[in-house]
Order: structure tokens, then C-alpha cells, then sequence
């Protein structure tokens, strides 16, 4: 079995086919179970942010995992296969490693070297460890990823040169609107990128916020943070949209609603300039909102243009030289790794041959000296453990380079060992580290 990673993103697909791709939080789940239902899909996770949706699975074949990945996919998008196929990008085994160790340290965002896909890789295993659909491999290898991006963050300054979708509009609007400093802003949805639209309006210098949230009290809990932070700030409900509207000059909008939160009529005319940074996905603000006068909408197909060409300099390039680095490091892990049952297997093989005859020396002679008897069985043990040692150490050596699964069939077949055995060996230290978990 292998890792394979399917997914769309602003690399691959507009605004439109992620719009429709885009799973909403409250049905991961039941993707995530869909796709482990497949035939050939044993694990799954599915990492989906406002520029990316992707499946990351354990498949036990490539062409079989890949049409069950994208049937389900299409299913829920409504996209026929020929329309998915030409937005995806596919990476296996190795390369699907890299990818996931790239996306979680940045490299792969829209804004390179923004820090909050990292919370979102992990929260994206958080929904599949929930949905059960996360075993031993995928479990290793994002909290690999994990680590992956923590490291880069901390070696690199890839993270202080880059910024985050929502910095990067706010900026925007701040050379739209000539500063944002003293302005009102309305902020639409509470959420984690809320959240963090509510902070940069903060360090922007907004002179006041209003949170609109469909739970008021989320949207109020966000509006104390800022209060305490000596912003002046309130909620609201999403009855009072057009109302908050009409006194905003910048609306920031992430809810993660499926349909449109602000349209035409709720936005109306405009003296003033209004500048409407739309960073939901699906789209939260209607298209003909933009064909307003004084209304500027910035949402993620302007930013993906604005920011089409990835930064390049020393921070880039140590950050591609850890993660390459990191790829190397967890393949030869896992490789070792797959030998270890082989290897465990043929310990338990030979001491099954030593008691046999130690067995045989007792129907033998059954008058041996008891002590005499343990001091033979513990010389016998220690001959084959020496002359197991240097065999079973290189061959974990050996089998984490290239090509080294070979190695564990050369073991298998050089002592006659059931091929079952290692498989049930590696199945049982799967359970205990599941248990473990």
C-alpha cells in the first residue's frame, strides 16, 4: 500500500471549480467515510482551506484509489470526471509525501510561507482521526508534516517575509482606501479567519469593528477580544447586515456559508468608497455586488493574481532544502520500518529451532545436570544471537536506501520464512500502535 495525494488548488483550478469542490467542515466527515468505503481507500484525510482541496489516502492500488478518490470527489462537487481530471494534480508515494511536507511549511500557499496552513493540516487530521479514518500510516506521516512545518518556521524566516490571504487583502484595501487606520470595518463571520481578520484590522489601526456572525454569541466573544485589545468593537446580528453595511468602509467577509451572504440589495448605494474583501469559499458575495459604484471587491481569484509569482530568495530556498531533507529522512524511516516484521520473524523463527532441540537434547539425555542443562540452552541462545546480529542490523541498514524492500524478500526466502508471519507481525504492532494513540 501507498500514499496518494489528489487535490485542486489555486495552482491547478479558478476560483469557479474550487468554489464547487470546496467541502464545508460540517461534511468532511462524511467524505471522509465515503472514501474509506471504497475499494481500494484505507485511510483518508482531507485537507480543504479557501484556495485548496485535497485528499490525502492510503491506497492499495494506484489507478484503483485514484478513480475511487475522484468518483467521490465528483459526487460531491457535482463536476463530471473529464472536468475534475483537468483541475487535479496527483503525487504518489514519494511525491506525495513531498507535497503534504511542502503545503505544511507554506511553500505550496498562495502567499509562500503563510503560517495558518499548518493549523489547518491539523486540524484536517483532528476531522479524520474524529471520522476514524486515519490509521498508522497517515497518522506518522502528518504528524511528520507536522513537524516538517514547525521546523521550517523556526529555522527560516520564510513565515515573517510571507503574510496570509487575509493580510495580504487588508492590504489591499488599505491602498484602496488610503490607510485603515480610524476606519469602521464590518467583519462577517467569526471563525478561525475571522479571527484572523479581526487581529490584522487590529495592528492596521481600525478605528472601529463590528462582528456579524450567524451565532451572535461566537460573534460577540470575538468583539470582546478586540475590545480588551482596545479596539472598539461590537455584534451583531446577520438581520442588521444592510444596516452595518451602509456605515462601513471595509467588510471583510469568511463564513464558510455554501451561498451568497451579501448581495446586491443588502450592500445598495454607495457614496463613499466601500472596499469588500471576499475571502469565503465558496464565493460569499454575490458577482454583480462589484458592478456597484464606489465598490471594490477583493476576493481570492484578485489575490491569486496579484501574488501569481511565488517570492524566491535564501528563506525559499533553505525552507525547500528541510523539507527535501525531511522527505529523505521519513522514506528511509519507513523503509527500515518495513523490514522490522521480516526481521522479528526470523528471531521468532529461530528461537522456535532452539527450543526444538533443546527439546531433543532432553529425550536424549534426561540425565543432564539441570544447571548444566540452562548453562547449554544459554550458550546455544547467545551463538544465534550473535550470528543473527550483524545480518539483522544491516539489512535494516541496507533496506533504508533505495530499493530496499528487496532485502526483506531476500530474508524471507534465505530461511524459509511463512510469508504470512511477517504480515501478521506487522498487522499486530499496527493494532498495539493504534491502542497506543
Amino acid at each position: 500500500m501507498s500514499v496518494i495525494a489528489v487535490g485542486l488548488s489555486h495552482r491547478s483550478a479558478d476560483l469557479r471549480v474550487l468554489e464547487r469542490a470546496s467541502v464545508p467542515a460540517d461534511e468532511a466527515g462524511k467524505v471522509l467515510d465515503e472514501l474509506v468505503r471504497c475499494g481500494d481507500v484505507v485511510e483518508a484525510a482531507l485537507v480543504t482551506t479557501c484556495n485548496r482541496v485535497e485528499v490525502y489516502a492510503v491506497v492499495q492500488a494506484f489507478h484503483g484509489g485514484l478513480a475511487d478518490i475522484v468518483h467521490v470527489l465528483g459526487r460531491h462537487s457535482g463536476l463530471d470526471t473529464g472536468e475534475l481530471y483537468e483541475h487535479l494534480y496527483v503525487h504518489y508515494a514519494e511525491a506525495a509525501v513531498g507535497h503534504l511536507f511542502a503545503v505544511a511549511a507554506g511553500l505550496d500557499s498562495m502567499v509562500v510561507g503563510e503560517s495558518q496552513i499548518l493549523g489547518q493540516v491539523r486540524a484536517a487530521y483532528g476531522t479524520a482521526r474524529e471520522a476514524g479514518t486515519v490509521g498508522r500510516t497517515l497518522h506518522e506521516l502528518i504528524q511528520r508534516a507536522l513537524r516538517v512545518g514547525k521546523r521550517v518556521h523556526t529555522e527560516t524566516d520564510l513565515s515573517r517575509a510571507g503574510g496570509s490571504v487575509v493580510s495580504e487583502a487588508l492590504a489591499d484595501a488599505d491602498a484602496r482606501l488610503g490607510g485603515l487606520a480610524g476606519r469602521r470595518a464590518l467583519l462577517v463571520g467569526a471563525g478561525s479567519m475571522g479571527s484572523l481578520a479581526a487581529a490584522a484590522l487590529r495592528r492596521a489601526g481600525i478605528g472601529e469593528v463590528v462582528v456579524v456572525n450567524r451565532t451572535e454569541r461566537t460573534g460577540a466573544r470575538l468583539a470582546e477580544q478586540l475590545a480588551s485589545q482596545g479596539v472598539t468593537a461590537s455584534a451583531a446580528g446577520l438581520g442588521e447586515l444592510a444596516d452595518r453595511i451602509a456605515t462601513a468602509d471595509v467588510v471583510v467577509s469568511c463564513t464558510g456559508a455554501t451561498g451568497t451572504v451579501i448581495d446586491r440589495e443588502a450592500v445598495g448605494s454607495r457614496t463613499e468608497p466601500l472596499v469588500i474583501c471576499d475571502l469565503g469559499l465558496p464565493r460569499d458575495v454575490a458577482a454583480e455586488v462589484g458592478e456597484l459604484p464606489n465598490v471594490t471587491i477583493i476576493d481570492l481569484d484578485s489575490l491569486q493574481r496579484r501574488l501569481a509569482e511565488s517570492p524566491s530568495g535564501l528563506d525559499t530556498r533553505r525552507a525547500t532544502g528541510i523539507v527535501a531533507e525531511e522527505v529523505r529522512a521519513y522514506l528511509a524511516t519507513q523503509r527500515s520500518a518495513e523490514v522490522t516484521p521480516t526481521v522479528t520473524a526470523l528471531r521468532r523463527r529461530a528461537a522456535e529451532v532452539v527450543d526444538a532441540e533443546l527439546l531433543r537434547l532432553d529425550s536424549r539425555l534426561p540425565e543432564v545436570d539441570g544447571r548444566v542443562r540452562d548453562e547449554l540452552a544459554q550458550t546455544v541462545r547467545r551463538v544465534v544471537d550473535k550470528l543473527l546480529h550483524t545480518p539483522t542490523v544491516r539489512v535494516k541498514e541496507l533496506a533504508s536506501g533505495p530499493g530496499g524492500a528487496g532485502y526483506a524478500d531476500a530474508l524471507r526466502e534465505l530461511f524459509q520464512l511463512d510469508p504470512s508471519l511477517p504480515a501478521a507481525i506487522s498487522e499486530a504492532i499496527t493494532e498495539l500502535d493504534g491502542d497506543d494513540r
